[in-house]
């Protein structure tokens, strides 16, 4: 039952990172299919987001919920 466990657990979180991936890139797609240049401050901004998630669940220990 632990192997069945681990292997739902692996595949949520995979669908979990992918859907993210597709996110970014749908991001670079979008930005790239209007105006035809790369922009690079998508990884700027989605840092911004983890940063200030982290320090809203770290320094004021809201929930994640509520720090997204």
């Amino acid at each position: 039952m632990n192997l069945l466990a681990n292997f739902l657990q692996q595949l949520i979180n995979g669908i979990h990172v992918g859907s993210i991936y597709a996110l970014i890139a749908l991001g670079y797609t979008m930005v790239y299919g209007i105006i035809k240049l790369i922009n690079f401050a998508h990884g700027d901004i989605i840092m911004m987001g983890a940063y200030f998630t982290f320090v809203c669940i770290v320094s004021l220990g809201l929930p994640l919920w509520a720090a997204l």
